[in-house]
């Protein structure tokens, strides 16, 4: 049993690497932002009917469907007159948004589809552009401190590709890969540092975690559309290539995410970057049991971060940048300079590794958000700051305001256990205010849709699913 209600229009269609990790104050979006009213460069193919986010820029209809079912898991909620997924296959899309397909081993909170689809709204709006993009499309960062205004980075291509795929955004998905393409480096990865123009390489190098997002973003695409929409190949055989490019140039000795394809050992370990429910899917759709090995590196190198030493057995706070013995290390980058306190990195450590529990019940993943969740349940979500040291005590990078993507992280690790109800609800409702941005508005925008698509449960593993 389903019913329908509209959704508001989207105006859419369907190596220097410590510069990507600054992350200062927020500012204004360009005026080339497509979709929503910032939209002063329209592009974008017409026809009919993949584009589940509305607008008129793809064409088609600019109202999807919310389904009325609902689910076991505890949580979850809505606001009055908001209707549940799993919304029905429709209009060439097997998983319309919205889908709310919660997990019965993880807890959510109230939340309202409409917060999801607000924030998409003005993620958009505000960070995609076609300008610079050589005729497709580009996710911008606005005056970040350190980079080039309104140039682009491989990390938010990533980004782009996940929230397109899960807001069923057909049109969008495509020309963000279509860009990606015109910017391979020797491996065949992204080069992770672009110019606004769209005309120089500001910075040469792939980074693990924007190309890992990428082979997930099409794998999900494989299962949410089919085919090859208007690539050159499919979903599925594109998803593949890039999967086995991510393994052979950016995993080192078969085990370990290294931070790109042209650096990184046993020395210089992000843990941010770890996906492990990402590497199970990948495994399954390559073949490649190598991947499991991986899995095993992450939890390994988990445990090896989380030590007396280091002030944060409890507390899960991991640094930014360490050896995979567990030591923070400031000189993988050559100096003394890589941070190695919990901050704009790190903070994205409880989202991937919490996924690995709801998504696969992996019980070492459980453990780690435990710790943060701990933690950060102890503070409480409106007095989460943007940086911890390592033994918990506060270094803000701002003195004032909050983070998306510490709080919504923070929230989604707290999914975890029944217990932490606080933290999550406190969490959900911080980051749907879409005011947590002191860390800037593409980095706080992006965490803030990825936050919301997991905790209303439309981050969904689509490999495991079956549509209505």
């Amino acid at each position: 049993m389903s019913a329908f209600v509209c959704l508001s229009a989207l105006g859419a269609a369907g190596c220097s690497p410590q510069s990507d990790a600054a992350r200062e104050a927020p500012a204004g979006g360009g005026s080339n932002a497509v979709g929503g009213t910032a939209n002063n460069t329209q592009t974008g193919g017409g026809g009919a009917g993949n584009t589940g986010v509305g607008g008129s820029m793809a064409g088609g209809s600019s109202q999807a469907g919310f389904a009325g079912s609902g689910s076991s898991a505890s949580g979850g909620g809505g606001g009055m007159g908001e209707l549940r997924g799993p919304t029905p296959a429709s209009n060439g899309a097997n998983f319309p948004f919205p889908q709310n397909r919660q997990t019965e081993r993880c807890h959510y909170p109230n939340y309202r589809n409409s917060d999801v689809l607000a924030a998409y709204q003005r993620w958009k709006a505000d960070n995609v552009t076609s300008a610079g993009a050589g005729n497709h499309l580009r996710v911008q960062r606005p005056k970040e401190p350190g980079l080039q205004p309104n140039s682009t980075v491989s990390e938010g291509i990533g980004y782009g590709l996940i929230l397109a795929v899960y807001m069923n955004d057909q049109p969008l998905f495509d020309e963000l890969w279509k860009y990606e393409q015109m910017w391979l480096g020797k491996s065949g990865l992204m080069d992770w540092y672009i110019s606004s123009n769209g005309s120089d390489r500001l910075g040469s190098g792939a980074a693990s975690d924007a190309d890992e997002d990428m082979a997930w973003a099409l794998l999900m695409a494989d299962r949410q559309w089919g085919g090859s929409g208007s690539l050159s190949d499919t979903y599925s055989n594109i998803a593949k290539h890039q999967i086995n490019l991510v393994y052979d140039n950016e995993i080192y000795q078969s085990k370990l995410v290294k931070p790109g394809d042209t650096w990184g050992d046993w020395s210089s370990v992000n843990a941010s970057y770890f996906a492990p429910s990402y590497y199970r899917a990948f495994a399954q759709a390559t073949g490649n049991a190598g991947w499991n090995q991986v899995i095993q590196t992450v939890y390994d190198t988990l445990a090896n971060l989380l030590n007396a030493g280091n002030g944060n057995a409890s507390n899960g706070l991991v640094p930014a940048w360490s050896t995979s013995d567990g030591v923070p290390n400031p000189h993988v980058w050559g100096d003394s300079s890589a941070p190695t306190n919990y901050q704009y990195d790190s903070c994205r450590t409880p989202f991937r590794i919490g996924l690995d529990f709801c998504f696969n019940g992996e019980a070492r993943a459980q453990a780690y958000v435990a710790k943060t969740s701990q933690f950060f349940a102890g503070i409480g979500a409106l007095h989460i700051v943007d940086g911890y040291q390592l033994d918990g005590t506060p270094q803000p990078q701002n003195s004032s305001g909050q983070s998306a993507a510490f709080v919504g992280p923070a929230a989604v690790g707290a999914m975890s256990d029944a217990s932490y109800q606080a933290l999550l609800q406190g969490g959900y409702d911080a980051v749907a205010t879409q005011k947590l941005l002191v860390g800037g508005e593409y980095y706080d925008e992006s965490w803030t849709v990825l936050s919301l698509l997991m905790l209303t449960g439309n981050f969904v593993d689509y490999t495991t699913q079956t549509p209505l």
